[in-house]
């Protein structure tokens, strides 16, 4: 079958126009990310900065920032707010860079794969993927639109592992592997929790009518999920100090302390044994 085409380029024209509004380039969304992490983490970036050479990049990254939001921001009766959200994004920044040093340490100390906390930088998924939604969640909560899901996406694409900017994460969160992991919008996180791969802290079901309603689980500080398990519901709790095994199932809570497992039969072609 021969298609016409000659006129498809003005019946595109007429159709994207739908799609039209202002919204970030993904292109300049991921360099301004990277531009960031190199910023913050200079290892990335090959070389050390001079203190002229950061502060000049501190200056790019926050024109940067504005000119990517200028077109986003909301609008209110003193005029567009679009400075406030870049001065109130990078007053968050020190805070952030602390506390990834200290998850980069604990990395290094936790994992016997690990020679240095270098290495976690340059290598380690489940810290890359933290980091990127720790800066996407501030931005999340200034309001930003469709940005904080942009970098988050990207940070997915790079990864594997899904958080959306909207959870809400302590600090010392542990991803191990971390491919497949899905952490939904409402989720919440407690301090010092281990993930591992496959995971997923999800919603029930899917519907439009719960925007904005609580639909993921919570998960208390010290808890360990381990591989495949999945989480799902508003009101579902996991209570601190559990240990989830993998590729368990759960809807409903779990009280502090908890061993949440199953033994599934396993038997060996040949073999009168049954493994557990």
């Amino acid at each position: 079958m021969t298609f016409n085409t000659k006129n498809f380029p003005a019946r595109l024209y007429k159709m994207t126009q739908a799609f039209c509004r202002e919204v970030p380039s993904t292109i300049e969304s991921r360099s301004f990310i990277d531009l960031l992490v190199a910023t913050l983490f200079p290892i990335r970036d090959k070389k050390p900065l001079s203190l002229k050479e950061t502060e000049l990049r501190w200056e790019v990254l926050q024109e940067h920032l504005l000119k990517i939001i200028y077109p986003l921001c909301k609008k209110d009766e003193n005029g567009c707010n679009c400075h406030d959200i870049v001065d109130n994004f990078f007053n968050e920044i020190p805070l952030i860079y602390t506390r990834l040093l200290k998850d980069a340490e604990i990395y290094r100390s936790n994992d016997p794969a690990s020679d240095s906390a270098e290495e976690v930088i340059l290598c380690y998924p489940g810290f890359y993927s933290v980091m990127i939604y720790r800066f996407a969640n501030v931005l999340y909560k200034l309001d930003v639109p469709v940005f904080p899901r942009i970098i988050s996406e990207y940070a997915h694409s790079q990864t594997g592992i899904d958080i959306h900017p909207g959870a809400t994460i302590g600090s010392n969160l542990y991803i191990d592997h971390g491919t497949g992991i899905v952490i939904g919008e409402t989720t919440i996180i407690g301090n010092r929790v281990k993930i591992y791969q496959g995971v997923t802290l999800g919603a029930i079901f899917v519907n439009k009518t719960l925007s904005g309603v609580r639909r993921h689980p919570k998960i208390e500080d010290d808890v360990i999920i381990y591989a495949g398990s999945t989480i799902l519901g508003g009101e579902t709790t996991i209570g601190k100090n559990t240990i989830i095994g993998g590729n368990v199932w759960l809807t409903a809570s779990v009280p502090r302390d908890s061993r949440v497992y199953h033994t599934p039969e396993i038997i060996i072609k040949g073999s009168n044994k049954k493994y557990e």
